[in-house]
């Protein structure tokens, strides 16, 4: 029997912006894969850190018209515990803000679901951003 999991693979984003804001068009393309089913937005953290070099974070239901993300809801929230909030903020560069996204990545969740009903699970998984694949392809001649 397949094992049935409420939810699918989930993955921190910590995108950083030079800006106090998140683009509209980046708020647009998460609205557009949560509508398109291949992602589910479980909670969602603006992290900024100061000149100073002092890590803030605002649970985004606190301020989602500030931000622009008014029509998104979120799934679950909390899920971001405060020491990684910290952590991935120290990694900031002074003076800029980032959205951190825990997102479950639906499509995936078959395949999970799969894997666990055949006895496997994974060892390592790793995303590569896509501006080095797209980078590397091109320095290969991919494409053309």
């Amino acid at each position: 029997m397949t094992p049935r999991f409420t939810y699918g693979p989930v993955e921190f984003l910590l995108i950083a912006f030079e800006t106090d804001t998140v683009p509209r068009s980046v708020v647009e393309a998460i609205e557009e894969l949560i509508e398109a089913r291949t992602i589910r937005l479980l909670d969602l953290v603006v992290v900024s850190r100061s000149p100073g070099g002092e890590v803030t974070a605002v649970d985004i239901e606190d301020v989602s018209e500030e931000y622009g993300f008014g029509s998104i809801e979120l799934e679950a929230t909390g899920l971001a515990p405060d020491e990684d909030i910290q952590e991935l903020g120290a990694d900031l560069p002074p003076g800029t803000s980032a959205v951190l996204l825990v997102i479950e990545h639906r499509w995936a969740k078959s395949l999970a679901e799969r894997v666990a009903e055949g006895g496997g699970y994974l060892i390592h998984s790793e995303r590569i951003p896509a501006p080095v694949v797209n980078e590397q392809l091109a320095a290969l001649g991919a494409g053309d």
